[in-house]
C-alpha cells in the first residue's frame, strides 16, 4: 500500500492528539507488537548513544509490553512522574519521508511539546525517526527513535513528553 505525505502527517498528528488527550488505548493501538520505542542520552562528549542494549538511555522500550506496562502504571497512579497529572500539548513539524516502498515508509520530524504540571510549563523539542508498516488499513509504528534536543530535564522524562 502506498500511502500519501498528506496521510503518514495525519497519522502523526493522531498520535500527537492520543497523547495530548490521554487516550492510552488508541495510542497503543498504533504500534507493533515488536516495536522498538528508543530515546537515545547523550553522553559527556555531546554525542547521542547508539546501542540501547549497552549504553544509557533515557528511555527504552524493545516491545509494546514494555509500552503497556508504561500505560498500567499511569492508569493505576502507580507512576509518581504522572501525579499530579501532566498535561501536554504537542507540536508537529517539518516531516520528511526519508526512503519509502511498498512495505514501510522511513520518516522524521521536528517536535515541540509544552508540559504543564505543578503550575509550571516545560519545554521539550527534538526530532523522531519513525519506522512505519504500511501494509494494512492504517500504519503501524514498527520503530520510533527519539532525539530530545532539550537535554536538561529537571524531573522524570515520560512517554508523553516527546
Amino acid at each position: 500500500m502506498s500511502i500519501s505525505y498528506e496521510n503518514l502527517g495525519a497519522f502523526l498528528y493522531r498520535e500527537a492528539r492520543y497523547l495530548d488527550e490521554r487516550d492510552w488505548d488508541n495510542w497503543l493501538a498504533l504500534y507493533a507488537e515488536n516495536c522498538t520505542f528508543w530515546v537515545p542520552a547523550w553522553d559527556d562528549d555531546g554525542t547521542l548513544t547508539e546501542d540501547p542494549q549497552s549504553e544509557i538511555s533515557l528511555i527504552w522500550y524493545g516491545r509494546r509490553a514494555g509500552l503497556e506496562d508504561r500505560v498500567f502504571r499511569i492508569r493505576t497512579e502507580r507512576s509518581s512522574a504522572t501525579i499530579p497529572d501532566t498535561r501536554t500539548n504537542h507540536h508537529i513539524s517539518n516531516i520528511e519521508v526519508l526512503e519509502q516502498d511498498e512495505k514501510t515508509v522511513k520518516l522524521r520530524f521536528n517536535w515541540h511539546t509544552m508540559s504543564v504540571r505543578y503550575n509550571h510549563t516545560d519545554h521539550f523539542c527534538g526530532t523522531s525517526f519513525y519506522t512505519l508498516d504500511v501494509t494494512g488499513e492504517q500504519p503501524i509504528i514498527q520503530e520510533k527513535k527519539v532525539v530530545l534536543k532539550t537535554d536538561y530535564v529537571r524531573h522524570v522524562l515520560d512517554v508523553y513528553h516527546i
